[in-house]
């Protein structure tokens, strides 16, 4: 006799469900992961209905690429250190200094004034700060950024925003500490020490850009791609996919022609059956966009011809053509081009200020942000899961606790008063055993004292806790998109301008092309339940 099937509200009869569509996606030649690994999902800011996304756009570097941040790092560094030490004249010892990749992350700050390394959260509080490569207190810290108002001017300081400036923060704060070991360096004023360390700093960046363009860098790169560029096998299936769901793609990259062609060929070509290059996956390819300023100003959209020479401005909206290649230009030329409509296009890159702000900022186009550091961020976040839960229980206790403590204080100062104006205060006799005044203010001050030795042990275990917490991440700056309780400046930009953000770009192959994205419900402080 055949078996009755489970109730659908059972576990097995959703296992069952849960193959059984697997294996019919499978059998379509179909990849969605119904509840994809944590490493791998697409976080949710703001709403989003891919099946209401017409176009999509890709930036190329820490998007579409991704590289080997290691290597780069010590090759953005090498070829750097050599523009400093033969065209600026810094001493060849700069070359034994051990690059350590942990002093820097993305949504830093350089003090180029003053030596200095900063992290803040969301409202410019600089909660960790370091002098080279030394701590600064936090008496320290509160002297030079909040007894008077931080304006973070560029002639000033300078955010690192992006992965490609990591290696110029760490070489500014291992510099600055080696210069400080100098006793001539030490003889110095703080006048100059401080025009000594803005010069650091505009050599520093001057080398690193010498070093772009003049291909010291790139050079490398496109000889040695497999070593610096991350082959992600998913990445041809997922723009596949884009395109067989019915939308268009276009590729946006400051770099050129020529470094394009060579990445985009390592990572597309020869991959998928249908695709004869690696233009053949984009509908319009813009080389050279020079972004931010693609977003905010009105340069010409050159087209060019498989050569890269440039054959005239695109005036409007064109016939389409597969892998039309395409120089410069803006944001409306681009929209014309291809007849986007606005909040119809998604738009994905990995620079918070050069993609997702200006992209906010001058258009109404949606935008994924790609945050490379993610993975590695879930794992260290996995790795302390019961310190963050009881860093949560502590704080919710601390929070009741403290509550009891300042009732117990309004407590004892109205007692005060009732004593200050009963002179006569009689002790309890037989006849009359209620509590006096004086026993009621005793009872207060006992047990507010066991209140407040109750929240010095909670906040040492907090202490402890935080500490363990953001060493776990990063010895130097904790987690990146977190400040200690709030979030970091970075975090918060994403927050504010990023609709999904996730580590690649291959991660929306976990999902169907027509997936609505989520977000999760906001909370007030007024709404949260302690």
């Amino acid at each position: 006799m055949k078996a009755n099937p489970p109730p659908p509200n059972s576990d097995s009869w959703q296992e069952s469900a849960t193959e059984l569509h697997e294996q019919l996606l499978a059998s379509l030649g179909e990849k969605v992961v119904l509840a994809p690994e944590r490493t791998r999902r697409v976080f949710v800011n703001r709403n989003l209905r891919m099946d209401q996304i017409e176009v999509i756009g890709f930036d190329m570097d820490y998007t579409l690429a991704l590289y080997n941040q290691p290597r780069l790092e010590a090759l953005s560094a090498a070829c750097t250190l050599d523009k400093m030490i033969a065209r600026r004249g810094y001493p060849e010892s700069l070359r034994q200094l051990p690059y350590d990749a942990r002093l820097a992350i993305r949504g830093l700050v350089v003090d180029r004034d003053r030596g200095n390394v900063l992290k803040m959260d969301r409202y410019g509080y600089v909660g960790r700060a370091y002098h080279g490569i030394k701590p600064l207190s936090r008496p320290e810290r509160r002297k030079l950024y909040r007894e008077q108002l931080l304006r973070i001017l560029p002639s000033h300081y300078a955010w690192i925003d992006t992965l490609f400036a990591l290696p110029e923060a760490v070489l500014f704060a291992q510099i600055v500490d080696h210069l400080d070991a100098d006793a001539t360096f030490a003889a110095l004023s703080p006048e100059q020490k401080s025009v000594r360390y803005s010069q650091l700093w505009a050599d520093i960046r001057e080398s690193i850009d010498e070093a772009h363009r003049d291909d010291s860098i790139k050079r490398v790169i496109k000889s040695e791609m497999a070593s610096y560029i991350v082959d992600d096998p998913d990445l041809p299936a997922t723009l596949h996919r884009f395109r067989s769901a019915g939308k268009r793609l276009f590729l946006l990259t400051n770099s050129g022609l020529d470094y394009t062609q060579a990445v985009m060929s390592y990572l597309l070509d020869k991959r998928l059956p249908g695709y004869s290059s690696w233009r053949s996956y984009f509908d319009v390819i813009v080389v050279d966009a020079k972004k931010p300023s693609f977003f905010t100003e009105q340069s010409p959209l050159l087209a060019l011809d498989a050569d890269g020479k440039v054959r005239g401005e695109l005036a409007g909206h064109e016939p389409p053509s597969r892998g039309r290649l395409c120089q410069g230009g803006n944001v409306q030329a681009l929209d014309r081009l291809l007849g986007l409509r606005g909040d119809r296009v998604l738009y994905i890159g990995d620079h918070i200020y050069g993609d997702m702000y200006r992209a906010k900022r001058a258009s109404v186009w949606r935008t994924a942000m790609i945050i490379q550091e993610l993975e590695d961020e879930l794992l260290h976040q996995r790795l302390v899961e019961q310190q963050l839960q009881r860093l949560e229980s502590l704080e919710r206790t601390r929070h009741r606790v403290e509550a009891e403590l300042r009732y117990a204080q309004l407590l004892g100062r109205r007692l005060r008063s009732l004593a200050q104006a009963d002179s006569q205060i009689r002790p309890p006799t037989e006849e009359n055993p209620g509590t006096t005044i004086a026993q009621a203010q005793l009872m207060i001050r006992t047990h507010s004292e066991a209140m407040r030795a109750q929240l010095r042990t909670m906040d040492d275990e907090l202490d402890h806790l935080e500490h363990e917490i953001e060493q776990a991440f990063n010895p130097f700056w904790g987690p990146l998109l977190k400040a200690a309780a709030e979030n970091s400046r970075f975090g918060q930009q994403v927050e504010d301008f990023a609709c999904v953000y996730t580590s690649r770009v291959s991660n929306f192959l976990q999902y169907a092309p027509f997936q609505h994205f989520r977000s999760p419900r906001d909370h007030l402080p007024h709404e949260r339940v302690y």
